[in-house]
């Protein structure tokens, strides 16, 4: 079944996706998890929802309250259409799995789904000549988070993100190189596209161009976050029109733990 979607990235890890297949969900079992996904169950039971963003941190921090400054962009690029990010910090794709197995998508029927995830399971640790089973072992976590979300919406167009370059360890770019490569032929162009923005966040070596990303060099800066919404909003403005004037999604959740972030 050619499927996979793709759109999430991350911070640590919370389980060690090392010990576990990358397709086999796994829950997340601290409270704040728990939480966490309560209200985004609650968040999709609320309906209103045409694109629904799946993924880690890097996803989540777009639309969450307590990043502000970055919520403000996400409202300026997405309002009128309808979108509401499931992201969730940490989060590798056995935890994606674990949401999505869990109520996080049952009846939402979004147009459009978009992913970005995997970078969690890359991680900054490679050890040398793990290159390859890595790549296989995310590639495969990615298809499987595809295929639930075509069950689970079988009318949305899934948008497959590449995952982004991260420079903490310059080894990584490789194995994130291998898993896009492959997730690039999963794309059929129209039920499942496939999009990178990598050329315009780092050179061809992958090293990260000014200003792109936070100083952890995995997190995206405003500016990395505005080069993705670039990209989406012309596949949005193609699949759904040009945006509304009103906004129908669900009001935006954040890290129950957290402190709104300036």
């Amino acid at each position: 079944m050619r499927s996979a979607i793709l759109l999430f990235a991350a911070g640590c890890l919370f389980a060690q996706p090392q010990l576990v297949p990358a397709d086999r969900p796994v829950s997340r079992t601290d409270q704040n998890s728990l939480t966490a996904h309560a209200q985004l169950l609650d968040k999709a039971k609320a309906g209103g929802i045409d694109i629904y963003f799946e993924g880690d941190s890097i996803t989540r921090r777009w639309g969450a309250t307590d990043y502000p400054e970055l919520l403000a962009n996400w409202k300026q690029n997405f309002f009128g259409w309808n979108a509401a990010d499931f992201g969730w910090g940490a989060d590798a794709t056995q935890n994606i799995l674990w949401r999505l197995n869990n109520g996080e998508l049952d009846g939402v029927n979004p147009k459009v789904i978009v992913l970005l995830a995997g970078t969690n399971n890359v991680g900054s640790r490679i050890a040398p000549g793990s290159e390859a089973a890595k790549i296989a072992d995310v590639s495969r976590g990615l298809e499987a988070i595809g295929r639930v979300m075509q069950a689970k919406a079988p009318n949305a167009t899934i948008i497959v993100t590449g995952i982004f370059p991260r420079n903490d360890n310059m080894a990584a770019i490789p194995v994130i190189n291998g898993v896009n490569r492959n997730l690039a032929q999963l794309a059929d162009g129209k039920k499942i596209r496939y999009l990178s923005v990598n050329d315009k966040l780092a050179d061809p070596e992958g090293k990260l161009l000014e200003g792109m990303m936070n100083p952890d060099r995995l997190h995206p800066a405003l500016k990395g976050y505005q080069v993705w919404a670039d990209a989406l909003k012309s596949i949005f403005t193609e699949l759904l029109g040009p945006p509304a004037k009103e906004d129908h999604a669900p009001p935006p959740t954040g890290d129950p733990s957290a402190r709104p972030r300036l």
